[in-house]
């Protein structure tokens, strides 16, 4: 291990206070060489902390010792949640994404991890087959809660088929024994037509009932398919399946309602779009504890834009509440901040074809009648790829084309990285004045507000 490197210090923290310098990296915090940013956090909680760092060149290691209140934050943020190294994904999915990625992206788009650290910190999803004993063991002490598990399917043969690799039929015996230990868990089927749906999906959904029903919920989501995918079995859903998922998923919530009294398994609101039904909305939800794996993220987009008090910052994991934990992955800073008094021209809201009704029924509802709504196909990826967090340069660039770039066009954040699409083109290589707006309800609707009053004064 090399250690953590030291991105920023906070000025007039204790750390910076004791003249820790960005670019250093983090030997040992106490004597201990700690594995992760969740060790880390334990390591320094204390009134009495040593450090051991080293720069880059530099042959010899120096102490700084920090004497502060217990609890307080060391004032470190370090470049990765991982200092050792991230537990890479050994399974071959036959519906994984990121085998349906083109060359030529970043390379972090192509990391695939089943690291149970990264599920509690992320709300990242792991399928157990890389888990162990010790992993066990350290959850249940530090209890590290919530997590995220991959279930897919509860028949042994079919799991490990659907995941190439043997271990898939034996690794749910760990969710068994989390579960048992009081460990908060959220489960996900990735449903694929003609392999895991119909009677696999009753056996699936029989066994968590019967089997894991400690689970907090379970969500059914639909796989994603794009045009670079070269998996024979694998296709999109028709209305009719899509249709008896949502069926099947109601009719096990009113079971586990009488059984467990909550509804456990939830339809993703993916689901509904594809079966032609609206999105459920709020009151429908007991937590929306799996919003970003789709489920009640409509409903809680649409709450949050009538009533800016209600719930509109969505997020799993605890990477927030971790000190010094970084934004990791598609938690990275999405877009630089943008001027928000330059909005000339007609106002345009540019989002993926699943949303594009939603937000023009929820729009025109709001008195926003004149803000034009425009669902862009993704050309790109092609396939059933319809969501607005897929969104690449490429394709807003040719709707910009052909709308003209003598308006202004408001863009969900969800798909940029550091101003930077999927495809590698930046925000400001779109030949248009495109302004990224974070991807909540309460953001759309302060942003549309301001465009208003904006075109009031002018």
């Amino acid at each position: 291990m090399s250690g953590a490197l030291i991105s920023s210090v906070a000025p007039n923290s204790p750390a910076g206070l004791r003249g820790v310098l960005v670019g250093e990296r983090l030997l040992s915090v106490n004597g201990r060489t700690p594995s992760d940013i969740i060790e880390y956090q334990q390591l320094i909680d204390g009134d009495h902390v040593e450090l051991l760092l080293q720069r880059d060149g530099q042959p010899l290691a120096r102490k700084v010792v920090i004497d502060k209140l217990a609890g307080e934050r060391l004032g470190i943020s370090v470049d990765s949640a991982i200092f050792d190294r991230i537990r890479t994904c050994d399974n071959h999915c036959t519906f994984c994404f990121i085998y349906q990625l083109p060359k030529g992206l970043r390379r972090s788009l192509y990391v695939k991890d089943d690291d149970f650290r990264l599920s509690f910190l992320y709300g990242n999803y792991t399928t157990l087959t890389r888990f162990t004993e010790f992993d066990l063991e350290r959850i249940i002490e530090e209890k590290l809660s919530p997590l995220y598990v991959s279930i897919h399917s509860t028949n042994p043969e079919l799991r490990a088929s659907m995941l190439r690799n043997p271990r898939g039929a034996t690794s749910l015996r760990w969710l068994r024994e989390l579960l048992a230990a009081g460990i908060e868990v959220h489960g996900q089927v990735v449903v694929c037509p003609g392999v895991n749906d119909g009677d696999e999906l009753v056996r699936t959904l029989d066994d968590i009932l019967t089997e894991y029903p400690q689970l907090e919920t379970v969500s059914l989501v639909p796989l994603g398919i794009s045009d670079f995918s070269n998996e024979e079995t694998m296709r999109s859903h028709t209305v009719a399946e899509a249709e008896a998922v949502v069926a099947l998923a109601q009719q096990f919530q009113s079971v586990a309602r009488e059984l467990l009294g909550r509804p456990l398994v939830f339809a993703s609101d993916e689901y509904h779009l594809l079966a032609e039904r609206p999105a459920p909305l709020a009151e429908e939800f007991d937590s929306l504890d799996q919003a970003e794996n789709g489920v009640g993220l409509v409903a809680a987009f649409v709450q949050s834009f009538a009533d800016s008090s209600a719930m509109d910052k969505l997020g799993t994991g605890f990477f927030q509440s971790v000190d010094g934990a970084p934004a990791w992955g598609y938690r990275a800073q999405r877009t630089s901040s943008r001027d928000e008094s330059d909005l000339a021209g007609p106002l345009t809201v540019l989002t993926g074809e699943y949303a594009q009704p939603i937000l023009r029924e929820l729009l025109d509802a709001h008195g926003f009648n004149d803000v034009d709504v425009v669902g862009v196909r993704n050309t790109y990826f092609g396939g059933n790829i319809k969501v607005a967090g897929l969104l690449t340069g490429s394709d807003v660039q040719r709707i910009v084309g052909e709308l003209g770039s003598d308006r202004t066009y408001l863009l969900p954040d969800l798909c940029l990285s550091e101003d930077v699409f999927l495809d590698g083109l930046t925000l400001a290589e779109i030949d248009a004045h495109v302004i990224a707006v974070p991807t909540t309800g309460v953001a759309l609707r302060e942003r549309l507000t301001h465009a208003v009053r904006i075109g009031a004064s002018s």
